[in-house]
């Protein structure tokens, strides 16, 4: 039986219901504006919220830091500082603060995670054991995962076990229970019984995360098992290997036996401990909260290379892509991962539209890994941006031949190039992609909708494009540019009337986009409705980006049916005069 396997746990959901109830409140809402703030203390405060909600985590620490200065004792403005400090991953900045809450007795899961890594960090694993279970602790999976790796530290291996064992018993914990059990095993040299849990029930542990993986593999060549070991990434991982996962096969086949590297020391272990929920959070709580444990994992362990590229994975999606890259690049160049840390940071840079620097990146990572599709294909995505489609579509040609014929993801790159092809007028080939393409996906909505528009556009095939375009609303009734898409189809049909609900649907969805409110007014104009054609005109036009030359919506024609109205525009223009469909 063939497996992939994934980044994330495969258990999310348990990990963070074992989390929610302990997670604190979002940032910005954990001070609130009905404090009493001495005099001079507002003006840092505010700036501090203001950050909050930009997800500027230097300056948070910096104006709530100032504010600390003239109210010490203040707790939200304490964990405010705690948190941004962590998220920037600024443990020895966090830790004081932290201390100062524990000290005067504040109860606080932000203070109390800064406070075990720090002292798991000095080496006192002693005090980690010894919290307060009443105001001291994180959660009863942290709690429990980091007690065992804590009696580890201190030399009681079988009291770490216990704990393991224990928390296994019950359903909700034993995932991970057991996975963390196996690691420690395998840190005091039993790889025998670390093997024996990786590999029971179908391999379940081993099978539900790459670092899982990886980690059963380093167990299987301690135990002289390398032929094992390239047998389970081959079936795990397939034929075709990531550069890091090359690398390590090259290593097995070369007869070297791998250390075990996942989680070698109790710090080590502490820091997974971080990792393994900072993990299970990513889907399913804020961003900046599972960084927060992310960040604490490289913090205790800087060449925890999985951890450091989930923090930036987790900052790219809070828009702070400034510090993704900066993330991205801490990965060492001889890093296994190094590749995927460049794919990355070259994302996070497209992202902030920083396209030049992207594209250079990408074409050196092409130069160097030339077998590789992901390079390709992200250098296609950061051309097409570029708005260079010739180079968009020669990276999508270079992608595709790479790619195998059934791999699941080459129906996009069809539908990629099929859109440089179009925007590079070549129709033929346009048409050629989108509808193979479609016969790997056949309800993809994106390409149902892109295809179906262009043969309105094109006003060909219009009962195809119809079909098209409304089985893409059936997948997703919700997107403006799809029922957009209807609306406009019935409109070239000549079917006015019915078009005119579909077309207010979409203006309702995306009630700011120029082209949406274009197409409402020239069907309000069909069907008769001339004033409020007019309105949909202007707001189209006080919509309309003058900087984004791909825009469907022309201000100089819109304007020219303010002027004279859309019946003359059209007869302007040699098309077609309106007429209802089947109007004898």
């Amino acid at each position: 039986m063939a497996y992939k396997f994934l980044r994330s746990m495969t258990r999310v959901a348990a990990c963070a219901a074992l989390l929610a109830s302990a997670a604190p409140p979002v940032l910005a809402q954990t001070a609130t504006d009905q404090q009493i703030f001495p005099r001079g203390l507002a003006g840092s405060y505010l700036a501090g919220r203001a950050a909050t909600y930009d997800g500027d985590f230097s300056a948070i620490a910096e104006y709530y830091t100032k504010a600390l200065a003239r109210d010490p004792s203040n707790v939200a403005l304490m964990e405010n500082v705690v948190f941004a400090q962590l998220a920037l991953g600024n443990l020895q900045r966090a830790a004081p603060v932290a201390k100062q809450m524990w000290d005067q007795g504040s109860v606080s899961q932000i203070a109390n995670i800064a406070m075990v890594g720090s002292l798991a960090q000095d080496g006192d694993f002693q005090s980690i054991l010894d919290r307060d279970p009443e105001t001291q602790m994180i959660a009863d999976l942290a709690d429990g995962l980091l007690a065992g790796w804590a009696a580890l530290a201190v030399g009681d291996v079988t009291r770490a076990m216990s704990v393991f064992t224990e928390m296994a018993k019950e359903e909700r914990l034993s995932f991970f229970a057991d996975f963390h059990r196996a690691l420690a095993l395998a840190s005091v040299g039993d790889y025998q019984s670390a093997e024996a849990l990786f590999a029971k029930d179908n391999a379940r542990l081993a099978r539900a995360t790459r670092r899982a993986a990886l980690a059963y593999v380093e167990v299987l060549s301690q135990l002289d098992r390398n032929q094992d070991a390239l047998e389970f990434m081959e079936k795990g991982f397939g034929v075709r290997l990531d550069p890091g996962l090359i690398t390590i096969a090259d290593r097995l086949k070369g007869g070297e036996t791998l250390p075990f590297a996942i989680a070698a020391t109790p710090l080590d272990g502490v820091a997974e401990v971080f990792y393994t929920i900072g993990i299970g959070l990513g889907r399913d709580a804020n961003p900046d909260y599972a960084l927060m444990y992310t960040r604490m994992a490289t913090s205790l362990r800087p060449a925890h290379v999985d951890a450091a590229l989930l923090s930036a994975e987790l900052l790219d999606t809070l828009g702070r892509f400034d510090l993704a890259v900066a993330a991205y690049r801490a990965v060492p160049k001889d890093h296994p991962e190094f590749f995927a840390a460049e794919l990355g940071r070259a994302e996070a840079m497209r992202r902030a539209d920083n396209i030049e620097t992207a594209a250079e990146v990408l074409s050196n990572l092409a130069k160097t890994y030339p077998e590789d599709p992901a390079v390709f294909a992200e250098l296609g995505d950061v051309m097409s941006q570029r708005d260079d489609y010739a180079a968009a579509a020669e990276a999508y040609d270079a992608a595709l031949a790479l790619t195998e014929e059934d791999a699941r993801g080459r129906w996009r790159l069809l539908y990629l190039r099929g859109i440089s092809h179009e925007r590079l007028k070549q129709w033929d080939q346009a048409e050629s992609d989108f509808r193979a393409a479609l016969a790997l996906n056949p309800n993809q909505p994106q390409v149902l909708n892109y295809l179906g528009y262009s043969l309105v556009e094109k006003q060909i095939k219009l009962d195809e494009a119809l079909s098209m375009i409304e089985r893409a609303v059936a997948v997703e009734p919700e997107s403006g540019y799809i029922v957009d898409s209807l609306g406009w189809v019935l409109y070239r049909l000549g079917r006015y009337e019915e078009a005119v609900g579909h077309m207010e649907t979409a203006a309702a969805l995306m009630p700011v986009d120029p082209v949406v409110n274009d197409h409402l007014g020239d069907v309000y104009w069909a069907v008769g409705r001339e004033r409020e054609a007019e309105f949909q005109w202007r707001r189209a036009l006080s919509f309309v980006d003058p900087e984004d030359a791909n825009s469907e919506a022309d201000p100089e024609r819109i304007r020219r049916k303010l002027d004279v109205g859309l019946d003359l525009v059209l007869e302007e223009e040699g098309a077609a005069p309106l007429q209802v469909a089947n109007d004898g």
